[in-house]
């Protein structure tokens, strides 16, 4: 097993990993939130989710959280009426994607926050090193 600080280093790394992938996901969920299909009736972007896992670092002897899938949300599209869209049927309702903006906003904000926690941890567990060195040194 390693000694505890190169675990906290492993462990809030492989957080930063997670949140990065996760953001990139929200992104783009937000990205697409207006993309219609290209023909009549076409179905729209679907808004992808994400699981995360605990997988043990037998190297480490930690829990690491790691990304277990990218899937897609199920929820029905939205539907407007537009007649005169590209994608639109012959009803004149075009299918919106089944991205609620507000969710992801709220996504993004927890990906932040999370993110920016297993930083602190690697700057403490950095700063914690360094002294450590120093007391080593004298």
């Amino acid at each position: 097993m390693l000694d505890p600080l190169s675990a906290s280093l492993t462990v809030a790394s492989s957080g930063l990993e997670a949140q990065s992938t996760r953001m990139r996901v929200v992104s783009e969920n937000l990205a697409n939130a207006t993309s219609t299909g290209r023909s009549a009736g076409a179905d729209p972007y679907q808004r992808k989710t994400i699981t995360f896992d605990a997988a043990l670092d037998r190297a480490s002897g930690t829990q690491l959280a790691k990304v277990k899938e990218i899937g897609v949300d199920t929820t029905p599209y939205r539907v407007e009426y537009d007649p005169g869209h590209p994608a639109a049927d012959k009803a004149g309702y075009v299918k919106m994607p089944n991205v609620n903006m507000m969710i992801e906003m709220a996504d993004m904000r927890e990906v932040n926050r999370s993110y920016e926690a297993n930083l602190q941890v690697v700057k403490q567990v950095r700063s914690m090193l360094g002294m450590t060195i120093d007391l080593l040194r004298s």
